[in-house]
């Protein structure tokens, strides 16, 4: 253990604790410590007397980065740190959390309870997890299924490891799709219809895991998503709803630094997926959740039979956890709307919410209808009734009104300019198109530069039941630089399945 002055290094590292010395300190200092290792690094706040320690993984430079007397911490190591430049510090190395011996039992198989899952999560959720042992964990839950008390108990450890919103006694609706279709926008059309209704709909949404772009990441083109609690309850009191980032509001964190580790891995396991779910529309305030669940050979869900089954452990975990929901199963056969990747959707949603002549129907007419039943659950409008009140909202322009002003309201931003580089991908024969892949469209957009670049992804011209030529544009990829384009174009000539013809065709 030894002295170092510390030093904020702005990195970004995706939530993970990032520890940087010299070699020098290495090779001289007598510390013991080694590239990878778990440290720790500890001191005093000098204006509280508190003490103040962080643990990461150590990586070490050999170039003027540093000097040998200092210590470097990522953005999210320094922030959770919370002293200043400068600031005296010791260094020693950490052990592993004991919670990593109960993931280790979880993928031989053992059951876990509430009190396991809640030293996990606590540990996860103050970043004393290294990216290997988060893996572990999310492997553990895709490998060795989770019962309906295990499922249960991971969901209530991880609503604890975080903030809860409330908004009193009164109605709190929600809506949340579990993914796998781009272009899926229909809560950014949705909010603004329920909250023009008279309901409070304070949405918080994800950032894309395995996506091309997630909600988050599609309002954030036109406005603030990393809402304090205080901004987004003022925000709600205000217009009604929100639209804003879950991940700025320390809402289950524990699952944020989850998603850090899925992302690469394109892993979205059944157990993360309800818990991560249920715990974030808990955490916010909702009282009444409608969950979509999209059925499609391409779709995260591709079987009636496995959607019955999914649905059947959120209703379960649902009413143990004191929420009430409803499912909706819609079909799959290819992506909602035009556009794929956060500004290309953001179009959509405002073609939409204008009412535009060549708005996209389908993206259109599934949000009219998840409005209607959410305004049927909670009682605003009689049963078979919602449809009709929803579309009326839409299509007098008070809905776009509402969504203009939950805009205002969270901070409007400039609309980025279209990406600089496009190209069209054409037809390889003739017919009418049966199916797009969700799976390998979405891969495309992402090879694009989605949703990294909010510009990038892929504009259809052509949906499921468009009759085409050889020949003719089906899509067109936009990218940032020439390298993603030429990527994407790659990976668009070689997928397998992209699209599937009528038979006969």
């Amino acid at each position: 253990m030894t002295h170092f002055r510390l030093r904020h290094l702005p990195l970004d590292t995706l939530r993970e604790h990032v520890i940087v010395i010299h070699e020098r300190a290495v090779r001289h200092g007598n510390l013991g410590l080694h590239p990878l290792d778990r440290a720790r690094v500890f001191g005093v706040d000098r204006q509280t007397g508190l003490p103040r320690e962080i643990t990461g993984v150590l990586n070490v430079c050999s170039d003027d980065l540093l000097e040998a007397d200092e210590i470097g911490l990522s953005d999210e190591a320094f922030h959770d740190l919370g002293l200043p430049d400068g600031a005296e510090v010791r260094a020693s190395l950490a052990v592993a959390p004991l919670s990593v011996d109960l993931v280790r039992a979880k993928l031989r198989g053992r059951h876990l309870g509430r009190q396991d899952f809640d030293a996990i999560l606590t540990d996860v959720a103050a970043r004393r997890y290294s990216r290997v042992e988060l893996s572990m964990f999310v492997l553990g839950c895709a490998f060795q299924k989770f019962d309906l008390s295990e499922l249960t108990d991971f969901t209530l450890a991880m609503i604890a490891t975080g903030e809860q919103l409330t908004f009193g006694g009164s109605v709190v609706a929600d809506k949340h799709c579990i993914g796998g279709v781009p272009g899926n926008r229909t809560t950014m059309v949705l909010v603004p219809i329920l909250a023009e209704l008279g309901l409070k709909i304070p949405k918080t949404s994800s950032r894309a895991i395995t996506s091309p772009a997630g909600t988050g990441d599609t309002m954030a083109v036109l406005a603030d998503v990393a809402l304090s609690p205080d901004r987004l309850y003022r925000v709600v009191e205000e217009v009604g709803g929100c639209i804003a980032w879950g991940g700025a509001l320390e809402l289950a964190p524990a699952d944020d630094i989850l998603i850090t580790v899925e992302r690469p891995m394109e892993i979205d396991t059944e157990a993360q997926m309800v818990a991560s779910i249920l715990a974030k529309k808990k955490t916010a305030g909702a009282t009444h959740v409608l969950i979509d669940i999209p059925i499609g050979s391409s779709a995260k869900v591709k079987t009636p039979e496995f959607a019955e089954h999914l649905s059947g452990l959120f209703m379960a975990v649902g009413e143990r956890i004191g929420l009430r929901l409803e499912i909706a199963t819609t079909p799959a056969l290819g992506p909602i709307g035009y556009g794929i990747g956060p500004r290309l959707e953001a179009l959509d949603v405002l073609s939409v919410l204008r009412c535009e002549p060549g708005a996209p129907a389908d993206l259109r007419e599934k949000s009219l209808m998840l409005a209607g039943r959410l305004l049927e659950m909670t009682g605003v409008e009689p049963a078979s009734r919602g449809y009709e009140a929803a579309r009326r909202t839409l299509d007098s322009g008070a809905a776009l009104k509402r969504f203009e002003r939950i805009v205002d309201a969270q901070g409007r931003r400039e609309m980025p300019a279209p990406a600089a580089w496009r190209r069209n991908f054409a037809a390889g024969q003739a017919g009418m198109i049966a199916q797009i892949d969700c799976w390998q469209i979405s891969r495309i957009a992402k090879r694009a530069g989605a949703p990294s670049n909010a510009s990038a992804g892929v504009k259809l011209y052509k949906s499921v039941g468009d009759t085409v030529m050889r020949g003719e544009p089906i899509f067109e990829i936009h990218a940032e630089s020439d390298a993603q384009l030429q990527a994407a174009l790659e990976y668009a000539n070689s997928a397998p399945r992209l699209l599937r013809y009528a038979e006969g065709a």
